[in-house]
């Protein structure tokens, strides 16, 4: 580990204390407009962009994409107001390894799925803006959400890192780690801290499995 130069870190469920604001509005929205999905639908997409996310499970029709529009309106509507309602609360040890890391010379970014503005109301709302992390990418900074790898080469771009095996990507869901194996990361590791248990996480590709973020340093000391 030594030779990590980058740790790109997923927020919701990772980072961020998800206590299911994002599926209660993922569910809600779809709801609202006369979409109904079974758990292992809302399961499967953990993870995705957003914006993709909603565009798969709309029913297809002449006014699928508008309809799709709509329903992603109405999930960052509910989200922005449910954030604004819930306290935003960091994973515990999230912060304190940031800054374990930045101490080390280790750069720190975060991806999302979630767009520009409703990363920023997280962001603000932790505390997290400058000398905290140093670089973060959102689902509209890439024209492909997970499973693809590209929200992990944004990030390595925004932090001038060229050679993926100087990078670890760490997240809680399958897609995470999908994402991860695809931009060829040099660890990539799951978290229990959020959507997916360990039995998912254990099918995914991954390098470890790990109770949370704060157990990242542990692995420093493994060979």
């Amino acid at each position: 580990m030594n030779d990590i130069r980058l740790v790109v870190f997923d927020m919701a469920g990772t980072t961020v204390r998800d206590t299911g604001q994002v599926a209660d509005s993922f569910v809600s929205a779809l709801r609202e407009h006369g979409c109904e999905i079974s758990d292992e639908e809302l399961t499967a997409v953990r993870g995705a962009s957003k914006r993709e996310a909603v565009a798969r499970l709309i029913p297809e029709g002449p006014d699928s994409e508008q309809k799709a529009a709509r329903v992603y309106e109405t999930f960052r509507k509910n989200l922005e107001d449910r954030y604004r309602l819930d306290a935003v609360a960091p994973v515990e040890g999230a912060e304190k390894v940031f800054r374990w890391l930045r101490s080390l010379g280790v750069l720190v970014a975060l991806n999302t799925g979630f767009d520009r503005d409703i990363t920023g109301l997280l962001i603000s709302a932790l505390g997290w803006g400058t000398g905290i992390v140093d670089a973060v990418v959102c689902g509209d900074d890439v024209e492909e959400g997970r499973p693809a790898p590209f929200l992990i080469f944004e990030a390595m771009k925004a932090t001038r890192i060229g050679n993926a095996d100087q990078v670890a990507n760490v997240g809680d869901t399958v897609r995470d780690l999908e994402a991860g194996h695809r931009a060829g990361v040099r660890w990539n590791i799951g978290v229990l801290s959020g959507a997916h248990d360990r039995s998912r996480l254990s099918a995914a590709p991954h390098t470890h499995i790990l109770p949370s973020i704060a157990d990242l340093p542990s692995l420093w000391d493994r060979p």
